[in-house]
This record gives C-alpha cells, structure tokens and sequence, in this order.
C-alpha cells in the first residue's frame, strides 16, 4: 500500500502559532490529533497509549479517510487522508464521497418525520394503511399491535433482517417488494414480524425498508428524488445521494471499497437497493450539516429541517437506546446522538452533542475501518474536551492459564444473511479474540467471572455456559455467537 499523498497531507498544514488565525490553529488541533489516537479502553495502573494516523492506518489497513469536525456550532476542519484506491495516488479530499451505510437509516428518518410534520403520515398508524405495492403480512404477532414508523425507525415494531450485504457489480438488483419478501435476485430473506411490536429492542434493517416502501407509496416518487427534495437539499448536503447504483458522473468523486486484506472490493463497491437502510453517499461534511441541523431544530429559536416538537421527539428515547432513528447516550452537556456505519468494504461514524454544539464524521474505505474511527474520535474528543466521552478505564481480574482454557474456541454467528467468526486462543495467561476480515488480533480481559472486554475495540463479552456449565456461545453488543464444534 502507498502513503505518499498521506505525508503529503500533512506537510500542507499550516504552522502552529499561538494566538494565530482560525486556520492557525484548526491545522495544530489536527497536528496534535494525528498524533493522538487513542484506544478505548485503559488498564488501571498502566501508561496511557496514543497512536499515530498515519501508523493505525496501516495497522487497520485502511487506503483512506475523511474526517470533519464541528465546534461552537460551526465547521471548523475537514480533511482527507490517504487514498480513495489502494495502490494509487488519488488523494482522498474533504469532497470524497463514501458509502455512509446505516448512517443512512437516521437521515431516511428525517424525511418520514418531514411527512409527518404536513400531515400526510402519523406516527402511531399501522403502516399498511399506507403501503399499496406491499402489505406487512399479518400474523398472530400483529393482532393487537401493529407495526408503525415510530416502532420501525426506533427498532421496535418486531421485524427481522438485522442488515444487508448488498450486491456485487454485475448483479441483478432487487425491487423493494422482492427484498421484503426474499425472493430472487434479493439475496437475504423475508422480512416478517417474528415477536410482538413495541415490546422489544432489536435492530433491524428491514423495517428500514418497509419505511422506504412507505415514502415511496405516499410520495410516488423514486426514494432518492424524496430525499434530496426532503432532506438533502435543504440542508445543503451538495455532495450528496440516495441514487443506487452510484450514477456515472459521480463516480471519480467516490472511494473504492477495501477488503480486509487492505485489496479494492472487486467492482470498487457493492450496491444497495436498501436505500434507506444503506444507500447514502455522502461525506464527512455533509452529515455534520444535517446532525446541525436536527439539533438547531431543538433549539428554542431553531432554524433547522425539522419543528422543535419533532426534533425533539427524534432526540428522545423511545426504545432504548434509540430515538427517532439516531442513537442516543448520555445527559447534561454530555448528551450526545448519532449512528454507525458499516457497508461491505465502508466503516463510519456520526456523533454530535446538541448542548455544546459539538461533533465529528469519520468514514473510511476499509472493512476494518471500526477500530480506526473510534481511535479517532477519542482523539477528538481530548482536543475539544467533549464532556464525558473518552476511553474507559477498567481493572482487569488475574486469570491463569488453566481459567482461560474453556474460553478458547471458535464463536459463530447464526441467522444473520452474513457470517461472522470470532476466534479465541490463548498464549501463556493472556487471551485474544479475533474476527477474520473485521478485527485485527486482539488482548482480551475479564472483569469478572464471566464477563470481558476485547481491549483493542472496547467491546464487552459476555460468555454463556450451557447446562454441564461449559462455554457454549458469547454475547457481543446484544449479538449471540454460538461456539463451533471442533472438526
């Protein structure tokens, strides 16, 4: 992989003086950022680790990225760093658009609550007295409760599909009705309402799409023309689209898509008729503009894309932790809401605190790209002091190697359109846990009995045991992976 235009990028800074110009000092608060990455997690008693971009890039094989910050309301940088290509030098600029993945669900949302707000969609209605190409299929689940777009923008209304892989180059596409139903060329399955709605949480892309169906059936119009005159174009997101396949014009703009491997996705990305749920292209900007714009719309003298009362609503929890399609955590100053994002070969990130007016975009075109916008942005967020929002300090337990043993294995995901395998080994007293083609080996350690947290990532594990009390499966940030029989 090259990094010539990575150092370059760097060079073309301006110096830090102190006291200087607005650039004088957005190119030394990115300087000391560059420098700064941090992991998310920090052991007790141990010297605190920072990064380098430019090395982490390299460790996550990530070609290139793009970041943007806001503070005091307002843009104040947007770089990019390495390349849209792996094995080329085509910079990637603050114009570069990527793949934005469920970082589209939110912004889809924006344009039903638009909907809502002129009275031609209601919140509470059981949504297929909206749809005409398409019903919800009734069942015993939906007798008394039925599936409505507060339940499925804050994944509650009981539907299933978790998310999309999208499609190859070359391959056929799918109408919306073919993916809610599963049928060829759709390649994942049915979407159908499997538990009563509103009573549980869980994330589903699919309910996404019966939204997408919706705003179709209401608007009739093709779902990025009512996005761009919904939501893109009064925010001003310039370098923006919904449009599945990417159209030709676009395309010297665009990021090519990474395997982990660090090589280009053959045919540069995959598409997504899931325009809702994964269709966005965007860039680190343009998702600033529109989180400023639904948190100036909470404001009392809000001048954003949506009413104070609806703003409101989308930043309330309906279903924790969800509120009217963002991710909510926190309180006080430290409120903040936003999404995550991660097509085939695109990781990204949104989060944005509406009580400090502060925020950040990172996107990447790698599959491994996770790891790196999380350092980054806890890089950030010691440079502008978000409240509340850094790495988590924990004391680990001491395990020998014999505790460790009924951890190692194989861990497998099951029901998804999309396999995922973590694997556990152990070398001496220390245990790690790798997901080929995701996540790079990493430390894990426990902080109890039972219960761990992958170092790297900040992610917690929590093991199950079956009933002779053995190791069986492990629970990932809600997700249950099975342990994998030995061949």
């Amino acid at each position: 992989m090259r990094w010539v235009v990575f150092a370059v990028a760097f060079a073309a800074l301006p110096a830090c003086t102190k006291g200087g110009s607005a650039p004088d000092r957005a190119g030394a608060a990115v300087n000391r950022i560059v420098v700064g990455l941090r992991p998310p997690i920090t052991l007790a008693k141990s010297v605190a680790v920072k990064y380098a971009l430019a090395d982490r890039m390299a460790y996550y094989k990530v070609p290139g990225m793009s970041i943007a910050v806001v503070d005091s309301g307002r843009l104040i940088w947007a770089r990019g760093f390495g390349v849209k290509e792996a094995g080329t030098t085509d910079s990637v600029t603050a114009t570069t658009i990527f793949q934005a993945a469920s970082i589209s669900k939110p912004v889809s949302a924006t344009a039903m609550l638009k909907l809502v707000e002129a009275g031609k969609l209601n919140l509470d209605e059981n949504v297929n007295a909206y749809l005409t190409s398409w019903k919800v299929p009734d069942n015993r689940f939906t007798t008394q409760h039925k599936v409505t777009l507060r339940r499925i923008v804050s994944h509650s209304a009981g539907l299933t599909i978790h998310g999309f892989p999208g499609y190859k180059a070359g391959d056929s596409l799918p109408t919306v009705p073919q993916i809610l139903d599963g049928k060829k060329p759709a390649n994942t399955g049915p979407v159908r309402v499997d538990t009563t709605p509103g009573v549980l949480w869980r994330y589903a892309g699919g309910g996404t799409i019966v939204m997408q169906l919706v705003l179709m059936d209401v608007t009739g119009e093709p779902f990025a023309a009512t996005m761009k005159r919904l939501v893109l174009d009064p925010v001003g997101m310039s370098n923006s689209t919904y449009e599945q396949p990417l159209p030709e014009a676009r395309r010297t703009a665009a990021a090519a898509a990474h395997e982990a491997d660090g090589t280009m996705t053959p045919g540069r990305w995959h598409t997504y008729p899931e325009q809702a749920a994964a269709g966005l292209w965007t860039t680190a900007t343009d998702l600033l503009k529109w989180a400023m714009s639904i948190a100036s719309s909470r404001e009392p003298a809000g001048t954003g894309i949506l009413t104070r009362d609806m703003a409101e609503q989308m930043l309330t929890v309906q279903k924790a932790p969800v509120g009217l399609g963002p991710f909510l955590e926190g309180s006080g100053k430290g409120f903040h809401f936003g999404h995550g994002g991660s097509n085939r070969g695109f990781r990204c990130e949104l989060i944005y605190f509406p009580e400090t007016r502060q925020g950040a975009a990172v996107m990447t075109n790698a599959e491994q790209g996770s790891g790196l916008t999380a350092e980054v942005l806890y890089a950030i967020a010691a440079e502008y002091g978000w409240v509340g929002y850094g790495p988590r300090e924990i004391t680990p337990i001491a395990m020998d190697s014999t505790a460790l043993q009924p951890f190692v294995g194989t861990f497998v995901t099951k029901g998804l359109p999309f396999t995922i395998e973590i694997e556990m080994s152990r070398v001496g007293t220390k245990l790690f846990a790798e997901a080929k083609g995701l996540v790079p080996r990493s430390e894990v350690v426990f902080t109890a009995a039972n219960e761990a947290v992958i170092v790297e990532s900040g992610n917690g594990l929590k093991f199950l045991s079956g009933a002779g009390g053995a190791i069986n499966a492990v629970e990932i940030g809600g997700l249950k992976m099975s342990r994998k029989a030995p061949k």
